[in-house]
Parts: structure tokens; sequence; C-alpha cells
């Protein structure tokens, strides 16, 4: 790879990581690290985007996954930690990208029908969002990092239009509310916040395996995804005051699990803005679709193991065609299981199980820093089970929720 043409693969790449982390859970994120205030969720933030890029670069540097011209996960996993760890990272990855596929399917589908009316049927609706985004995911990597930069750009206008409007109605007071006490209950939506690890392996044979331009990415890229988390916190928080009467306070967006540009577009109450919302979530869940889309399908060919035309032909049939038929069946069927399992199978194999990976692999010096990371996405592990189970509670507002929304 010239020179030239590196610098613009670590560009693209960048984008298609940003792409894929940044889904509409973005707008849901300031409601849930809200009542720990500004500087824990900040903090909180930086601390898990750092442990989300060890385990990626820790991923990217495995030969045995990136450079195989079939490998994925399961193979990986079972050649490092044997039956145990494929079958662990089979039935998690599954579950989740599953799970995040339908997710996307119906949402984007909403958002059809908030701009269409109810006028046409929902299931064609969830086609009509269906057949372009399955139809790009199916070219592979290659023509999703040269589009996916126009759908960046077109998110990043919508981002900067409700950041912009939001910075009006910012109180600086806010943002000194702290309560550490709530932020357990902001750590697993951070944590699907980072979360692109799916398509490392796509992502590294599409840039020829040059190792230094794959870390340049996913940094770039993550950092991106970082700045834009960031920003919106920031003003967020400003803007929507955590108490009061009404339904227009990080408090009752909390109690009912609702994205904050909801309680911002009552403030506002601009169509300017209920439209760059509506356009940031639209592309937002479109780039995670599509990426997400091509790692459950690289990941099932691994899986299925089928040569040339009939296994790629196949490994799509049973990435796209379930989610679309329980989608079309009942959008509220398989997410009723997203924020245990999903949750659950970030931590573990994206988290978890790399570190297993790192610290057999590691030397001297090396393996207290692995171990590290097993025991921070264990206790992270531990935390979404306690919220889930409803064992951690905070009396302020009910027990403590996690949405998995990427």
């Amino acid at each position: 790879m010239t020179k030239g043409k590196a610098k613009a693969a670590v560009l693209t790449t960048a984008f298609v990581v940003t792409g894929n982390l940044i889904g509409a859970g973005i707008l849901a994120l300031p409601i849930k690290t809200g009542l720990a205030g500004l500087a824990p969720s900040i903090l909180a933030m930086v601390g898990v985007w750092a442990l989300m890029l060890s385990t990626a670069l820790i991923l990217a540097n495995q030969k045995s996954l990136t450079q195989g011209k079939n490998a994925d996960l399961p193979t990986f996993f079972e050649e490092q930690l044997g039956h145990a760890g494929k079958w662990a990272a089979v039935i998690g990855n599954m579950v989740l990208l599953y799970g995040i596929m339908v997710a996307y399917l119906s949402g984007g589908s909403a958002i059809l029908e908030s701009v269409l009316g109810n006028h046409v049927p929902r299931p064609l609706l969830i086609v009509a969002f269906f057949i372009p985004v399955t139809t790009v995911a199916l070219f592979g990597m290659t023509v999703i990092r040269r589009g996916n930069a126009v759908l960046v750009l077109a998110m990043w206008l919508a981002f900067g239009t409700l950041v912009a409007m939001g910075l009006e109605h910012m109180d600086p007071a806010r943002l000194a509310h702290v309560d550490w006490g709530f932020l357990p209950a902001a750590l697993p939506i951070m944590v699907t916040s980072f979360h692109f690890h799916n398509i490392i392996p796509s992502l590294c044979r599409s840039m020829d395996f040059d190792q230094r331009s794959i870390r340049r990415a996913i940094v770039l890229g993550t950092l991106i995804g970082l700045a834009m988390n960031t920003v919106w916190v920031l003003v967020a928080m400003g803007a929507i005051p955590v108490d009061g009467l009404g339904d227009r306070t990080l408090t009752y967006a909390f109690e009912h699990d609702l994205p904050a540009t909801v309680p911002m577009a009552g403030m506002i109450g601009s169509g300017v803005f209920s439209a760059a919302a509506l356009v940031f979530a639209f592309v937002a869940i479109s780039t995670s679709y599509m990426t997400n889309g091509l790692a459950l399908s690289s990941f099932l060919g691994d899986l299925v193991r089928l040569p040339g035309t009939k296994g790629r032909i196949s490994a799509a049939c049973l990435s796209f065609l379930p989610p679309l038929c329980v989608t079309v069946i009942d959008p509220d069927l398989f997410l009723k299981a997203l924020d245990l399992v999903g949750g659950v199978g970030i931590n573990l194999i994206f988290g978890i199980l790399p570190g297993v990976v790192a610290f057999k692999q590691a030397r001297g010096r090396a393996r207290p820093a692995a171990l590290v990371l097993i025991l921070a996405f264990g206790l992270l592990l531990a935390f979404e089970l306690g919220q889930e189970t409803g064992l951690l509670r905070n009396p302020s507002v009910g027990h403590w929720k996690a949405t998995i929304s990427h």
C-alpha cells in the first residue's frame, strides 16, 4: 500500500469505526450519565474508552484473527482458548449482533414512520429500510468504507445543528451537579458507546493487514467518537435541568428511557432541532446497521465454513433474514433480552476474553496490564448483572437501568 493510499485508508476506515460506534444510543447517553454529573461521567467515559481501545488493539494485533481469508472470532477464540472460548464467543456474539440488527431495523422503520405517518404499514417500512442498507452491507467493507464518509458527514452536520441549538439553552450552573452513586448506571451504555470490535477482522483485511495504519485508524476513529460523546453529554447536561416539574428534566427522561433530544426538543420548540435529531438518528442507525451486518456475515461465514459462493450466500441469508423476520413479526421480541444478554456479551467477548488472550500471550511486565483489563471488565460485568437483577438500587430513581442501544 502506497503512502498516499495508506493515509486515505486510515481516514476512511476511521470514519467506519466512528460510524459503527456512534449509534443512535449517543442520544440517550446524557440521560444515563446525567444524574451522576458531568465530572464523574467524563472521567468514566475516558476510562471506558481506554479499556475498549486496549482490547480492540489486542484483537487487531492477532494475525490468526485478521489475516485469514475467512478467519473470525469463532476460529480465533477456539485456537486461543479452546472449545469453551469458541462457544462463549459464538453464543454471546450471535445474540448480541442479532439483537442489534433487530434494534436498528425497528429503529430505522420507526423513523420512517415518524416522517411518513402511519399511512404506510409498518412491515413495508421495515422492508423499505432493510433493502438499501442491507444491499450496501453485502458489497463488503471496501464499498462501506468509501460510501461511509458521505454518511458520516451528514451525521456530523446534523450533530452540529443539535449542539449549536443546545448551546443556546445551556446553564453552566447545571454542570456543577455531582452524584457518584449514579455512575454505575451509566457504565453499560458507555461500554456499548465504544463497541465496534465485531468489524475488526473485516477492517484489517480491507487495509491489507498494514498494522501501523490499522492502529492509527482505530485510535483516530475512537477518538472522534469520544469527542462527539463528550460534547453531546456536556451540551445536554447543561441544557436539561436535573429535576423539577414536568417532563423536561433528566430525572423524568431517566425514568422513562427517553433520549436527550425529547426534553431538549420540548425546551427549544424548533422544527429544525427535531428534524436534525431525526437525520442524526437515521444516519447513525444506518451506518451501524451496515457495519454490524457485515461483521455478522463474516462471523457466520467463519462458523459455517462453506466454500466459495455457497458459503457467502449462506452467511448472508443467516445474517440478514432472521433479524428481518423477527422485526416484522414483533420488533420488541428480541429487544427484551438485550439489556442483560447484550451487556454481558460485550463485556465478556470484547472485554474479558481479549484480556485473557493478552494475559496468555504476555511476558514480564505486560502480564499485570492484561490482568487489570480482566479485572476492570469483570467489575463492569458485575455492575451490569447487579443492575439487571435488581441487586443494585438507588432510592432516588428506582433501580438502575442500562439500555444496550449502539
